[in-house]
């Protein structure tokens, strides 16, 4: 299956280059000197309308071929095919509360409004001493 995958990869890759290569070649519709200056002007939308070339009818195909490889290549990256009605849900694992995913909920609870604070303890804090003062020059 490894060595199907990376096919398919080399299939993408070339068929992508194709794509670019293909459209690189083209020549634009507007791309004619006396377009800038207005003339050429055609009846449709996008420019004249007519039979397609080689060019377009082989970017038409690389661009068939590079779907059809994407496509391929989501089917073998997630390990099922479309036949089998498997769910991505199906692999996921629910963490049982208390564990080291989801701790116990084990929040302090709130002091009540009207209840008194005990006053902070000094134990094993040493006590403050005063900085040595600086020698004199």
């Amino acid at each position: 299956m490894n060595t199907l995958f990376n096919l398919v990869v080399v299939v993408q890759v070339i068929s992508a280059l194709a794509i670019i290569g293909l459209v690189l070649m083209q020549h634009g519709k507007g791309a004619d000197m006396g377009a800038a200056f207005g003339s050429g002007a055609s009846g449709s939308l996008f420019g004249a309308t007519g039979s397609s070339n080689f060019l377009s009818k082989s970017t038409a195909l690389a661009a068939a071929i590079f779907f059809g490889a994407t496509l391929g290549l989501a089917v073998l990256s997630n390990g099922r095919t479309a036949s089998t009605g498997s769910s991505v849900l199906q692999n996921v694992t629910v963490p049982v509360k208390g564990s080291a995913a989801i701790p116990a909920a084990t929040a302090p609870a709130a002091p009540a409004a009207n209840a008194e604070v005990p006053p902070a303890s000094n134990e094993g804090v040493p006590p403050a001493t005063a900085p040595a003062p600086a020698a004199p020059k």
